[in-house]
This record gives structure tokens, sequence and C-alpha cells, in this order.
């Protein structure tokens, strides 16, 4: 049985950020949050990662990151690009926006040869989050049976404006649905989130299990990802073409819903850092600095 791969979603251009947040250094060397993420991921037993990026971002981001993990894993990299649709789909005129999550591990799926665990590439896990989820696939003989690392909403939350998460719900241990929500933002220890731009909030506590997209999944999933595509662009592309997109939790919580899989919460108390606008540089970096100093990283990595 193959181990468990890393597949990092990467294609991101950064809009908001104004730059290619997942190549930013945030320490004196050099290093992006990516390469704590794949440090504490080949100390978890990772061997394989899959980058899925764009050709727009191959030259520099092989430049940045790429190049340099070749001697620790066996790379593989996949293209997340507007036109890779089903056949008989186009992509609309004028649409510049990616397709989402889904459609980033739809790309990846030729590159995938087991079960497998999901990151963003601009996002700090923390060590445990990685261990945790490797031991998860590594004990696993039923591609139906899939895991989310779930971290609290109060740790995940940024100063400088609004985030994106995936809120769940748990029975058992097990996560009974999550629910995408695209706009929430920090209220003291806890938070709150909008539907209509703003117009009225919905209160979140702190304590709320929120999706970070870490994901184990088995390999059976990718049936569900590639079926469920068509489905998906013959609803939202006549409502909303420039700007639909296919999520991951969504495509996970519709294979929860019909009792095809299970999916095991994974707690976790790690502290999330990302770099969604570029105010948020100083606090990452001083984050990462105090980790060194505790000792959780060496001054430099890979050394």
């Amino acid at each position: 049985m193959a181990k468990p791969a890393l597949v990092i979603m990467a294609a991101g251009m950064g809009s908001r950020f104004g730059g290619l947040k997942q190549i930013t250094p945030v320490d004196d060397y050099g290093h992006a949050i990516l390469d704590f993420s794949l440090f504490d991921a080949k100390r978890a037993g990772f061997d394989t990662v899959v980058f899925i990026i764009k050709h727009a971002i191959e030259k520099e981001f092989k430049e940045a990151i790429g190049n340099r993990m070749e001697q620790y894993f066996d790379v593989r990299y996949v293209y997340q690009e507007l036109d890779v649709l089903p056949e008989g789909y186009s992509v609309p005129e004028g649409r510049t926006k990616p397709w989402g999550t889904a459609h980033a591990i739809l790309t990846a799926a030729p590159a995938i040869d087991g079960s497998f665990a999901v990151i963003n590439a601009d996002d700090f896990y923390g060590r445990t989050a990685f261990s945790t989820v490797f031991d998860f696939l590594s004990a696993q003989d039923d591609e139906n049976k899939h895991a989310m690392v779930a971290y609290r909403l109060r740790n995940t939350v940024t100063e400088n404006g609004s985030v994106s998460r995936g809120i769940c719900t748990a029975e058992d241990g097990y996560l009974k649905d999550v629910t995408e929500c695209l706009r929430i933002e920090k209220d003291g220890n806890d938070a709150r989130t909008t539907e209509d731009d703003g117009k009225t909030w919905t209160a979140l506590s702190g304590d709320t299990l929120v999706s970070m997209n870490l994901w184990g999944f088995g390999h059976g999933i990718l049936d569900a990802f590639r079926s469920g595509f068509p489905a998906f662009l013959d609803k939202n592309l006549p409502v909303n073409p420039m700007k639909c997109e296919y999520f991951l939790p969504v495509v996970a919580d519709q294979e929860l819903k019909a009792g095809r899989c299970t999916v095991r919460l994974l707690p976790c108390d790690e502290t999330w850092y990302g770099m969604t606008y570029r105010e948020d540089i100083p606090s990452v970096k001083a984050a990462i600095d105090n980790m060194k100093k505790q000792g959780i990283y060496p001054e430099k990595l890979w050394e």
C-alpha cells in the first residue's frame, strides 16, 4: 500500500494579498510558510508531495520552493487551469477566477496513487496537525474513510479583515456536516459571519470547530470529485458564470449526507497563521520567530 501523499494547493495568485503569498518569506532565511509545512510533513512521515500550481507561476514557484524540495520528497506537479473542464464544457467568456478547491484536487487526481492529505500552501498548520493526519491515513485500509483536522475558530482568524472557513458540526467524534462561510470576521474572543455583504451578522463562538482545508482522504473520494463536477457546472454556470466555485468541503459534505463515507474529526489546538492580507506578514514573522526560540523549529530549516 502506497504511503500517504501530501497534496498542496498552491495555484492562487494572491489577489487580496497583492503577490504570490505562497512563496513570500516569513523569516530571515527566505523561508515561506510552505517551507514550515513541508518540514513538518517530512517529520510526520510524508515522502511524496503533489504541488498544484498554475503555468503562470511555475518558474517563480520552482525557483523558490519546488527545486529545493526535490532532495527531500518525490515531487510531482499538476496545473490548475481554467480550461481543465469535463468534455462539452467551456470557460465562460471573461472569467478569470479559478474553479475552486474541489477543482484543484480534481486536477491533481492523476498524480495521486493512494490516500492523501490536502493543505493550502499559504496557511501555517502546526507540527501536530501533520503527524495526526499522517498517522490516521497510515492506519486505514478503507478508501472511503476520511479525516479532517479541526481547529478552534478563535485560532484561525486575522485582525486584518475577513476569512472564509468551513463551519463543522460534530457527532461522536465524526464530522456530521460542514458549511462554507465566505466572510467571517474576528469579534473579540469570538467571531461573526455575514451572507448579505454585512447587512446582517450571525455570531459564532470562538470554540466553533472549523476546517482549514487540512483533510485526510482515502483514494475513493476522487470518484466523488469527478462525478460531481459536471452537475456543479450545470447548476451554477447559468446563474453565476464568473464567480461560482466548486468547494472541497461541499463535496465532502455531500458524500457524508449520502452515507458513502465517514470523516473522523481530528481535534487540533495549534494556532493557524496565514497571509490573507499583506498586513498579516509582521504577525506571522513574529510567531515564526517565537516558535524558533521555543525550539519547535531550528533556526535554519533543512540543515
